[in-house]
């Protein structure tokens, strides 16, 4: 998103939205780390995987099973029986063995050393973060360096044993994801946050306020289940989209679905004017419609947009369009937090 911003307070206010959306950042060890000023992004994440794993470093790398094969003297586990031939056809006197190890070279603790390692030779890292994480890497030494591209994102689950690994493991994915490497001397230069990515952090750190702020609403992200009829071919029905909701509140049977967006630009370029965007109308339109199956209008939509540059975004009454109270808005993160929150609170006034 290219915004035309004061970087202090535009960091400062990513570090509240993390700590909206992963509330360990609240806890004493990283008190530290909301006091500083940062100038770069990845300067800011770097402090917190410095709090966040020297933690965990006290507390115990996580360890897990994780399968082995050795050519041993004895055997261990099961007998690989091909690769045990080939063994003894190149004379030497061992087995192939496969066995379960409860080991810390897992994934987990692959990716932590791999952002560890490329946040050192990071560009936009402060030294003295820099010399702390070099502190930590010590302890990683029976750990696996991956490349970033063999990471499967997807195969990581956090239960209680590892839940402390959520957030390290967040900001982790967003620096391996937005990291290039040069081809002069070896080092990295960090991208800058990426919509993708924020757009994950925005929709979070929205639901996570309501939450914390208004329990009452009943804050959540719900599948809106689409109004078809008995007739409908049930083969087909298996092809349409799933529509699940970014934030969803409910009070004395009103219903108000707001769809955050993080965009370059908000609005969409329509020969001589510009509109809203069709596809993002359309998708607000289709969950309130398919939600409010008895057509009462107590099911409203809201299309929250992060504030771009310059642009000037319509600020004006919803429409109502088939009975149902439909509107879009900008939520300006370039300005001091209590302002940010003004404006969620705002939202929660005008529709309740």
């Amino acid at each position: 998103m290219d915004m035309t911003v004061d970087k202090g307070i535009f960091i400062r206010n990513i570090y509240y939205m993390l700590s909206y959306a992963f509330q360990i950042l609240k806890q004493e060890d990283y008190k530290q780390v909301a006091g500083e000023k940062f100038d770069k992004i990845h300067d800011l994440f770097a402090a917190i995987l410095e709090k966040g794993i020297s933690r965990q470093v006290k507390q115990g790398l996580y360890r897990e099973y994780v399968p082995m094969q050795e050519s041993l003297s004895v055997m261990r586990g099961k007998v690989n029986m091909d690769e045990t031939v080939q063994l003894k056809v190149q004379n030497k006197q061992k087995l192939a063995c496969e066995f379960d190890e409860f080991s810390e070279d897992n994934l987990y603790n692959q990716i932590l050393k791999v952002t560890i390692y490329r946040l050192i030779r990071a560009d936009d890292v402060a030294p003295e973060r820099k010399q702390a994480l070099r502190r930590i890497s010590v302890f990683f030494g029976n750990v696996k360096l991956i490349q970033p591209g063999n990471i499967t994102w997807n195969r990581l689950i956090y239960q209680r044993n590892n839940r402390n690994y959520e957030l390290i493991l967040n900001i982790c994915y967003l620096v391996l994801n937005g990291m290039l490497q040069t081809t002069k001397d070896g080092s990295y230069k960090l991208l800058s946050f990426s919509d993708e990515h924020m757009e994950r952090l925005y929709e979070r750190f929205i639901l996570e306020y309501y939450k914390q702020h208004h329990p009452e609403l009943n804050p959540k992200s719900i599948q809106v289940k689409w109004n078809l009829t008995e007739q409908n071919d049930q083969t087909m029905i298996q092809f349409l989209p799933r529509m699940q909701t970014d934030i969803t509140l409910q009070k004395d049977g009103r219903t108000l679905i707001v769809d955050a967006k993080y965009y370059g630009k908000s609005m969409a370029q329509s020969y001589t004017k510009e509109t809203l965007r069709s596809a993002h109308l359309y998708q607000i339109f289709a969950y309130v419609k398919n939600m409010d199956i008895a057509n009462t209008g107590n099911v409203s939509g809201l299309l929250l947009y992060a504030k771009t540059e310059d642009e000037v975004f319509p600020e004006g009454a919803p429409f109502v369009i088939g009975g149902n109270s439909i509107g879009a808005r900008t939520l300006d993160l370039n300005q001091e937090f209590e302002k940010i929150s003004k404006q969620l609170e705002d939202i929660v006034k005008c529709f309740y």
